[in-house]
């Protein structure tokens, strides 16, 4: 079991669990709550808005989610035998899990995703939105087998389903809101805040994990060489790489503080930006500038890792935020 742990990066996967959560129960519930309406035969009192879909249901869509996050896992180690032997020294699929075993895995976590997935978009009422699953276990299986070895384009691929997330939370969760509230309530709410939130979540999800991944194949440099993978660090040089992710690191810091001010603009997010994202952020500037030694791009990535855990968290401060009214 601790082999199949490993393999699956359970660590990874709870976060993917945790982030849906987060998204539902910190960002969705309270920004939904600062919404009010008539309900018919409420005699015009006004009673904020409050989650439609089903719990149950949100729980088979992130267990979509996990497994076809987990069978991803599986088939990119099945693929990447060879380079991690250089890079990493040490495999799990081929040594400690057979390479039959984890394509039986691979499959068993694909199809259970996109089940659960082809399920509960019937549950939402559009079961076609079930193909979103089929794609992701494609993309998934292609991104191991040949999109990873393209220049830029593996890299993209990671970061947009990254993004998709977050988003997976409110496509399946508006839906619900829309059907209850345009037939129990006098007129129909103005649902586009959620998307603004949570797409800033996903937003951010994107080109952090955009900036890690190029990382991260500076990192693996040496086996993606020698196995011929046109990687950003292989086609333009480790130097271009850096200076590409110290670029897109900045514009994250940019953004960070321009949404901020545009849009929040209170006491208590600066402080939780700067302190718990930017800084991080900065650190990751560092390291990426001192120099291409293992050790500053392995932190580098690790400190990519915390930012983004931490800007997720983040909304845990806009749960308090609303609920408190502190802004």
């Amino acid at each position: 079991m601790r082999t199949f742990l490993k393999l699956v990066r359970w660590p990874n996967l709870l976060i993917v669990a945790f982030t849906m959560i987060l998204m539902r129960y910190a960002v969705i519930e309270p920004v939904i709550g600062k919404i009010t309406v008539s309900l018919a035969g409420s005699a015009g009192e006004l009673t904020p808005l409050s989650l439609k879909f089903p719990w149950y249901d949100f729980l088979i869509l992130v267990i979509a989610t996990v497994s076809l996050t987990a069978g991803g896992y599986v088939i990119n180690d099945y693929f990447d035998i060879r380079t991690d032997i250089i890079n990493r020294g040490e495999v799990i699929v081929g040594t400690k899990v057979p390479r039959r075993q984890a394509m039986l895995w691979h499959n068993f976590l694909n199809v259970t995703g996109v089940a659960c997935g082809f399920y509960i978009s019937w549950k939402a009422g559009y079961f076609w939105m079930g193909i979103l699953f089929l794609i992701v276990s494609g993309l998934l299986y292609f991104y191991s087998a040949s999109y990873k070895r393209q220049f830029l384009i593996g890299n993209l691929v990671v970061a947009v389903l990254t993004a998709l997330v977050p988003l997976l939370v409110v496509f399946y969760e508006w839906p619900a809101l829309y059907r209850y509230y345009a037939v129990n309530a006098l007129s129909s709410p103005d649902l586009s805040i959620i998307f603004y939130w949570v797409g800033a979540f996903a937003l951010f999800a994107f080109i952090t994990t955009l900036t890690r991944e190029i990382i991260k194949d500076i990192e693996d440099f040496e086996g993606d060489a020698a196995y011929g993978r046109n990687t950003v660090p292989v086609v333009t040089g480790i130097l271009t790489a850096r200076i590409i992710a110290v670029a897109l690191t900045a514009i994250t810091i940019i953004m960070l503080f321009l949404v901020w001010k545009l849009f929040l603009n209170d006491r208590i997010t600066l402080i939780y930006i700067t302190v718990a994202v930017a800084i991080p952020l900065i650190l990751v500037i560092r390291h990426l500038v001192t120099g291409p030694g293992k050790n500053n791009i392995r932190s580098a990535s690790r400190l990519m890792k915390i930012a983004q855990c931490t800007g997720v968290l983040y909304s845990v401060a806009v749960k308090l935020i609303l609920d408190f009214n502190l802004v």
